[in-house]
Order: C-alpha cells, then structure tokens, then sequence
C-alpha cells in the first residue's frame, strides 16, 4: 500500500516566515506576505499536484478564508488534485451540507475530501452564532454525520435526535465517490464519534510513543463498532539537502518570532478547551528551549500558531526516516505543509518523496502502481 501525502492551501495567508493564528487567535501580520488569492493558492495546489500529493488541506475558521467557496474556485485550476476540506458541523444543515459535497463531486470530477471540525473554542462558535458546550457540539457531530452518510447512500431520513431534526430528508442525486470523512479529537466524546464515522483519524504531530497511544485507543473504540478506519498525522516539515541546513532553516523562523507574538498567543491558546491543543502546548510549555522533543521532532511552530504546532526537521533522508517511523505505527496518510508552501512543497516533493519511492513506500498518483514482488517458494 503506497503511503498517501496531502499538502496545505494558506487560505490566512503565507510567508517566508510562520503564519501565526487559529483555534481563537488571529493571524499574524506576516500572512499579508503573499495574500491569499485565488491565483496564488492554485499556483501551490499546481505544484502539489505535479509533485504527487493526492490532496490539499483548507482550514477553517475565522481567521482564514471559507473553505468551500475557496476550494471551489482553485479545482478549476487543477485536474487531479483532492480537496481536504475542513468544515463545522454546526454552521450548517446536514441536508445541506449533503447536497453541497454532492454538488462539489460532479463539478469537481469526485474530488472532495471532508475534514469534520467539531470546533474546540466556544467563544470562537459563539460569534457564528453557535452556544452549545464542547461535549454538546461532539454529540451534535455524531447526529449529523448519521444524518449525512444515510443520505449519502440514498436513504430518505428522519430523526429527532437530541440537537438535530429532519423529516422526510433525501438527496435528488447522491454523490459518486461519496467524500471520505477525515476526523481528529483526543477528548473521550470525541473518541466515540471519530469510531463511528471516520473514515480517517487524524492526530497532530505528537512523538511516536503519544501517537502509538491514540491509534490503539481509536482502534479499540472503532473494532467496538465493527469498523477499521485508517490513521493520518497532521506535521510542517523542513527538509533539505543536509540536517544543518533543515535545522539553519529552523533556527531562522525561531529567530522571527516576536517574544510579545509568542507570549499574546500563548496567552490566547492556554484559553482553549480543545484537549489536542492542550497536548501540543505540553510540548514545549512556551519555552524556547529543548524544542526537538523527538528526533527530527521540532515544537517550535506551535509557540506562534494553533492548532498542528510541530515539524519534521531533517535533512531529506532523515525526515523520510521518521515517515517511516510513524508508518510502523498504522499512520498511512500525511497532512503536511510548511512556509512558505510553494517552496517547501518542492523541498519535500523534490528531495523526500523519490527516497520514500525507492523504499517501495510511493508511488506518483499519476504512476501505475508497482507490480508486487514476485513470490520465491521456500526450498530451504
């Protein structure tokens, strides 16, 4: 099975320095570096798809630009590329929400991806006019992916469920794929719905040993329900030719963070109630010191930004390494970016990816697959 890498679209803008931001805090101003417009963000969905990473991340939230329009305007510029896009269950109607993914499939040529965002910051969902608690809004999830997948297949639905009602709900014309679900959440609420409905679980890029621990809980949770999904990691990455370069380039980003940045966001950050975000604050407790918390592991993104906050730092055969490290593990998808993302998207297409090829671990989406190895009977 050929590993899966899907690369990032800044729709907050990008930088040759970090884009601070997300989970409650507002980008910071280096965003409006390279502005996020529709020609700039196809020129990096172009090189991700040439490169051959399946698919391309959208965020959502405040801070960024809508996901859905956004998206849909780069796909007519593209012709293979997937579209991972990160979307709030409470902001919209599951029926709607069904018939938008069905619309974008047949427009699209089937290239939707659905990254499900539960929301972790209640005062962020308040200004969009949404006022349930953090469990309640999982709970809310797990009513509209039911929702959705029945209509997905076909089904006409009711349910009155404890936050969602819909009566004699039914899609005129179902999607063809229907879009996969990508999920992440590390509380226990959250746990529960990513085994009911994930396709893909996603975790931020904590240390092997902490990724270890959260596949073999969602693996239980989900096997309790009679499902296997797959596992995918969310990282930055800065790979080049040698490790004192990666680390050079490292040191440069680390050096443009304004103490007064890092201590406002982290300030902002320590509010969350998102227990992924509390887990990435762990990793470096807003210290510039001792970041590298793994090999090739580096925290310091996430002194500047919410949400996915490390990097695989390394030169292109060490950060190919650690692929292959959390690969052993059962991650079998990479959701990767790094700034600015049209450079770095190379650096890692162009340096990591052929090393991974060679190793039997990818293949080019564009490519035919490799043939399997011929099987030698045993005769000893």
């Amino acid at each position: 099975m050929s590993l899966t890498f899907h690369w990032f679209l800044p729709t907050n803008g990008d930088s040759r320095h970090v884009v601070g931001g997300g989970h409650g805090t507002p980008a910071t101003a280096s965003g409006r570096d390279r502005p996020p417009t529709v020609a700039y963000l196809s020129q990096i969905a172009r090189a991700a798809e040439d490169l051959g990473f399946v698919g391309a991340l959208t965020p959502t939230g405040a801070w960024c630009e809508d996901a859905w329009l956004t998206t849909a305007m780069v796909s007519r510029h593209t012709e293979r590329l997937k579209f991972l896009v990160a979307f709030r269950p409470g902001f919209v109607s599951p029926t709607l929400a069904a018939q938008m993914a069905s619309t974008f499939q047949r427009h699209s040529g089937g290239r939707l991806l659905l990254n499900v965002v539960t929301g972790g910051e209640s005062h962020e969902q308040r200004a969009y006019g949404d006022f349930l608690d953090k469990d309640a809004r999982y709970r809310r999830t797990g009513e509209f992916l039911r929702i959705v997948r029945e209509l997905w297949d076909g089904k006409s639905v009711d349910l009155t469920g404890e936050h969602l009602r819909v009566e004699d709900a039914r899609l005129t014309r179902v999607p063809d794929p229907v879009p996969e679900i990508y999920f992440g959440g590390s509380s226990p609420v959250a746990g529960e719905v990513a085994a009911r409905h994930a396709d893909v679980y996603l975790t931020w890029g904590e240390p092997p040993s902490q990724v270890a621990e959260k596949i073999a809980w969602i693996r239980g949770l989900a096997a309790a329900q009679g499902r296997t999904p797959r596992f995918g990691i969310r990282l930055h990455v800065i790979a080049r030719d040698t490790s004192e370069q990666a680390w050079a380039e490292a040191h440069r980003l680390l050096d443009g963070f304004d103490p007064a940045t890092v201590r406002s966001v982290q300030e902002g950050l320590a509010r969350s109630e998102s227990q992924g975000q509390r887990r990435m604050l762990a990793l470096h407790g807003g210290s510039r010191d001792a970041l590298e918390i793994h090999p090739n592991l580096w925290a310091g993104i996430g002194l500047v930004r919410g949400g996915a906050g490390t990097a695989l730092v390394g030169s292109h055969e060490e950060v190919a390494e650690r692929i292959e490290e959390y690969h052993a593990l059962g991650i079998d998808e990479f959701v990767l970016s790094g700034y600015p993302h049209l450079e770095e998207a190379y650096w890692f297409g162009e340096g990591v990816l052929p090393l991974l090829a060679a190793r039997g671990l990818w293949h080019h989406p564009s490519a035919t697959p490799p043939a399997p190895a011929a099987q030698v009977p045993f005769t000893g």
